[in-house]
Order: structure tokens, then sequence, then C-alpha cells
């Protein structure tokens, strides 16, 4: 099986092509990171959503080993894997462990690493209005947003932290009104849109303290 040769600068394992998804130069892919502990409704609205308002080809939900800024670890990474498969069922969205195979930890250097591995691939970032109230806690997060094109989806009481936060001020100048969303795939970064979507009022922390979830995750 043919592996991916990564350049020189890239650091990390050799990947076989089956293990990463496929994307042809030209495309715009959005990625939605995350633990997904577990993946919910929610996850996948805002996924639709996304595909609708930027203007995407395609998005691909990059399901974490684990998330830096949370003291406590998630669920097993195939146990969430198989739950994100069942929740998101949409010919346009596929769901992958690429960080855990690339071997990064951070977001800036999980794209840093997807960029040289895919030339001629546009990649658009998407989060909920909850991280980009905290994208300024993120390691390199300057990299993020000026690294490729932000999408940001406003969730249940968050719509007015995100637009207050560090990040949104020092970037204001490079924000796309939520009138002119399907621009943010072809606009250079730095570039970010906030948009608001009808809300779907459900969390993986809810779904977790309900032990819903832990009896599955065993």
């Amino acid at each position: 099986m043919p592996v991916l040769s990564a350049p020189e600068a890239i650091r990390g394992p050799f990947l076989f092509r089956h293990d990463i998804p496929f994307a042809a130069p030209g495309q715009v892919i959005g990625l939605l990171g995350g633990s997904f502990d577990p993946a919910h409704a929610g996850h996948a609205h805002i996924t639709r959503e996304a595909l609708k308002r930027f203007g995407l080809d395609r998005v691909w939900w990059l399901v974490s080993p684990g998330n830096p800024l949370k003291a406590r670890g998630p669920a097993p990474l195939q146990t969430r894997m198989a739950r994100a498969r069942e929740v998101m069922r949409h010919p346009r969205v596929e769901v992958t462990d690429i960080e855990a195979r690339l071997g990064t930890r951070y977001t800036a250097e999980t794209l840093a690493r997807m960029r040289a591995l895919y030339p001629g691939v546009r990649f658009v970032w998407l989060m909920g209005a909850d991280n980009m109230a905290q994208l300024h806690l993120w390691q390199d997060w300057r990299q993020i947003i000026e690294g490729v094109p932000v999408g940001v989806l406003a969730r249940p009481g968050q719509r007015i932290s995100a637009r207050m936060s560090r990040a949104a001020a020092i970037y204001a100048s490079y924000r796309i009104p939520g009138r002119f969303s399907h621009l943010l795939a072809g606009a250079e970064a730095p570039a970010w849109c906030f948009v608001n979507v009808p809300m779907v009022d459900v969390s993986s922390t809810a779904i977790r303290a309900s032990g819903a979830w832990s009896a599955q995750a065993g």
C-alpha cells in the first residue's frame, strides 16, 4: 500500500493513504475539531449549517485524542468515533481520527500538517461560538486564525461572549459580515465570519452528566 511521504519540514509518522480522508486540489474542506465526548445532534446541526452557510464542499470531523484544555480524559477514541458516525450521517461529511494518526496535539500544529499534506486544498476551520470566546487560550492561536479562514457558528448562550472575545477584538477588521458568509471559503486568511443559526440546546457535558454516555463509554 503506498504511503504519503510528507515534506522534510513535516515531522511525524508515515501515513497510509487509506488512513486519511481524500481531498482533491481545489476543494474546500471545513474542519470541525473536538473531543466529541459524545457527539450529539448539536454537532450534526452546526455541520449541516456550515455546509450551507460557508459554501463548503465537504466537512471533516476531527475526533481528537484529547483536549489539552480539559483535565478529564475523554472516552476511548474508537468509542467516540463510532458514536460520531452514528450521529453524523451525511454524504459530504467524514469522521476521521487524523490527529491521532498525525501525532499532533494542538490545532495549530494539526492545520500546519494538513495544509502541507493536501496542497491545493482550501481548509476552513469551524468552531462553535463558545470556542471562539476562549480561542486566545489555545496554543499558537494566532497561527490558526492567520493560517486559514475561520467560520464561527452560534451555540446556546454564547453569542455575546464570542463577539466580545479577545480574538474577535484583535481581528475585528477581518470579520466578514454574516450576510456574506458564502464568501468565507474563498477569502485569504486572516478572515472569519460569525453566523447565527437556529439553536439546538444539547451539549456533551449534559449528556455525560445524565449518565447515558458514561455507560456506553465504559
